[in-house]
């Protein structure tokens, strides 16, 4: 998220959730994903879901200044 502002980021945390769910069509956004597209197959692993957004939430504990331990519950 380097280079981002804030609501940037917290726009990609909402976008990439949305991508493990399987929300979105990873078809319809492969350009605006990018590398991330890779993860686009996740939501088909329901015990890898968790693994794939943790650092996104470690992201926004950070953006937010948190400091209690980050978890995807």
């Amino acid at each position: 998220m380097k280079g981002k502002t804030r609501d940037e980021a917290e726009a990609w945390f909402e976008k990439f959730h949305q991508l493990v769910r399987g929300e979105l069509k990873i078809e319809d956004h492969l350009e605006e994903f990018g590398k991330l597209a890779a993860f686009g197959g996740v939501s088909e692993f329901p015990a890898r879901v968790k693994c794939a957004i943790l650092p996104w939430h470690t992201m926004k504990n950070a953006i937010e200044k948190k400091v209690e331990s980050v978890s995807t519950e």
